[in-house]
């Protein structure tokens, strides 16, 4: 890739348009970023209503975004990993095996956000 020396605003638009190319791909390429984004489509709503306070709700809301952020990373990793190439290796393994680890934390930092606000 070769650098360009944009800055100021039209960097930002561009970093904007990597960023949705970044979307799409995961979208595309990824069922469990799919799967992710059907619970944050199902969950936002239920946090909107049943949110007692907008701080309640925004936390609510930004645990499901976390997921998303920490999976797409995960496939990030997965990526690199699998274009290095097809062998075998402990390090790519570990490497994907801390990419999922990440993904299940963001998981319980989810799930504790939700338990906090619910059982109150």
């Amino acid at each position: 890739m070769t650098k360009t020396n944009v800055t100021g605003i039209k960097r930002i638009i561009n970093a904007a348009g990597y960023s949705w190319l970044g979307i799409k791909a995961a979208f595309t390429h990824e069922s469990a970023f799919r799967q992710e984004l059907g619970l944050f489509t199902i969950l936002t709503p239920v946090a909107l209503y049943f949110g007692p306070n907008i701080a309640d709700k925004v936390l609510l809301i930004a645990s499901l975004v976390f997921i998303l952020a920490i999976e797409i990373l995960n496939s990030a990793i997965e990526a690199v990993v699998d274009r290095h190439g097809d062998e075998i290796h402990p390090l790519s393994g570990r490497a994907k095996d801390m990419g999922s680890a990440a993904v299940f934390l963001a998981f319980i930092v989810s799930a504790l956000a939700w338990l906090s606000v619910f059982i109150r």
